[in-house]
């Protein structure tokens, strides 16, 4: 059962083709191919960008470039990344990835009332930004960065500038409760993805797939 669990999260990772507009997925025009989709995947301290980057070597370069964002003082994230693909250009050469920071929304211990004013810094700062990348799909698990970023993108959306698919895998750490971000980012998000089934019956929106990472 565990072997197809990476297999299942790469076919619903796919389903967001469907939805993604015409334009964007290619209608075969003088024999060009389907071009490949932007991802942009929200990397985070901690376990967070270890699970994001098993995930993401499930996947096939289809989902490039890779636009990776994570908090201006995560140095462990960045290194983590850059590792991961140093590893993957020796199998794909063309293989294409950029790195962006963007202020750290919120700090360990951090008060809940400045945590208002550096989030919304963090999603004024990532509001051109994620212009900049139009992702079409974005994938994140957790870290507090991913708020801004999926706010930014939603609010494109809603603006009519660029609609991104948003998946969310919630951390295997979490069993019997959501992540903060989890518990905002529940409602918005396209696809969320739990790895307990407590969750699954906490929140039935959630797709359960077992263990995934």
């Amino acid at each position: 059962m565990e072997a197809l669990l990476p297999a299942a999260l790469l076919l619903l990772l796919l389903l967001p083709l469907l939805f993604v507009p015409l334009a964007v997925l290619a209608r075969r025009r003088g024999g060009r191919q389907t071009p490949p989709l932007r991802l942009l995947v929200v990397a985070g301290s901690g376990g967070h960008t270890t699970e994001i980057l098993r995930l993401l070597s499930c996947l096939s370069e289809s989902y490039s470039p890779r636009h990776y964002i994570f908090a201006d003082s995560d140095k462990m994230s960045e290194a983590k990344i850059r590792s991961f693909e140093q590893k993957r250009a020796e199998t794909s050469p063309s293989s294409q990835f950029t790195l962006n920071r963007i202020p750290r929304s919120r700090e360990v211990r951090q008060s809940w009332t400045s945590s208002v004013v550096t989030t919304l810094y963090s999603i004024l700062y990532s509001l051109p930004l994620t212009y900049k990348l139009k992702p079409d799909l974005i994938l994140c698990n957790g870290p507090g960065t991913c708020v801004p970023v999926c706010i930014s993108a939603l609010l494109l959306g809603l603006l009519g500038m660029k609609r991104a698919i948003i998946v969310y895998v919630e951390s295997i750490c979490r069993v019997e409760t959501l992540s903060l971000s989890g518990k905002i980012l529940y409602y918005f998000s396209d696809y969320f993805i739990v790895q307990w089934p407590d969750l699954k019956e906490k929140y039935p929106k959630s797709v359960y797939l077992g263990r995934i990472v």
